[in-house]
């Protein structure tokens, strides 16, 4: 595990850094002047990432470590609630899956479960008792814009999202008039492996709806360091948030259900649209 003693930057800890927006807050946070931690399972993909930071004139640690084996998560939560630099903790690791609750196998709903939930929880209690101590400290979560809904096929996905952005917004309330804040992210479609690991296209989705990973992460950060609540990167999906949070059931779940329906036809017609 890793040890600080010599570094004077303030700690990030990111989790997921291995790729995608987890790669990109690590490379902006180092272009900021904090010590990345890079946390992730992948240890070559972590390595490489840790090259290009230092080339870069940036200073960063590897942490390869799977978030969902208890034994590794605690050894993680350790060693950040003894680092006394530790000034934000970016709870970025995440995976989706296209299958329905029913047909997708329980270990992978159990593990999204201990990604999205268990590491969040264990990971930020963590984190803020020192940050509480100092009066200091930015805790970012990751959700999504899928949190405002619920969604055939992404049941587990939504609904872990949902808890996230609700227990942010109650640790903000916890934390309000302090030096330390809570921010939840809420992206919508954005340019990274993440649908790529799924087996999902991009084609599938308009163009016009897919936001670049530096976009997504420069509004996050840009918000935690303000101290909001909750930031959904672009207009258009902060119409979505609205309306997956003040829109009527009623009219919000058969929509849900014809948009699903539509989506599936697509692609039966064109397969290579999950290529």
């Amino acid at each position: 595990m890793v040890t600080m003693d010599t570094i004077e930057q303030p700690v990030a800890v990111v989790t997921g850094a291995s790729a995608g927006l987890g790669a990109e807050f690590a490379r902006q946070l180092a272009a900021q002047g904090y010590c990345v931690w890079l946390v992730a399972r992948r240890q070559d993909r972590l390595d490489a990432l840790a090259k290009s930071l230092r080339e870069a004139g940036g200073v960063c640690e590897v942490v390869a470590c799977d978030l969902t084996d208890d034994a590794q998560l605690n050894a993680l939560c350790a060693t950040v609630a003894a680092e006394e630099k530790l000034a934000v903790l970016v709870n970025n690791a995440g995976f989706g899956s296209k299958l329905s609750f029913a047909e997708s196998p329980l270990a992978e709903q159990d593990s999204m479960v201990r990604l999205h939930v268990l590491a969040t929880v264990r990971l930020s209690h963590a984190a803020l008792g020192g940050m509480v101590a100092r009066d200091c400290g930015r805790v970012l979560n990751v959700a999504s814009v899928a949190g405002f809904f619920q969604s055939e096929s992404n049941v587990m996905y939504c609904s872990t999202k949902a808890w996230m952005i609700s227990f942010t917004e109650g640790l903000a309330l916890e934390l309000a008039g302090s030096g330390v804040s809570a921010t939840a992210l809420c992206p919508g479609f954005t340019i990274t492996e993440f649908h790529d690991v799924m087996g999902v296209g991009r084609s599938s989705v308009p163009k016009h709806q897919w936001l670049r990973a530096d976009y997504v992460v420069r509004c996050g950060l840009a918000a935690m360091d303000k101290g909001k609540w909750i930031c959904t990167p672009h207009w258009r999906y902060r119409i979505y948030a609205w309306i997956g949070r003040h829109m009527p059931k009623w009219i919000l779940h058969p929509l849900s259900r014809r948009r699903r329906k539509r989506s599936d036809a697509i692609r039966a017609a064109d397969p290579t649209l999950n290529e």
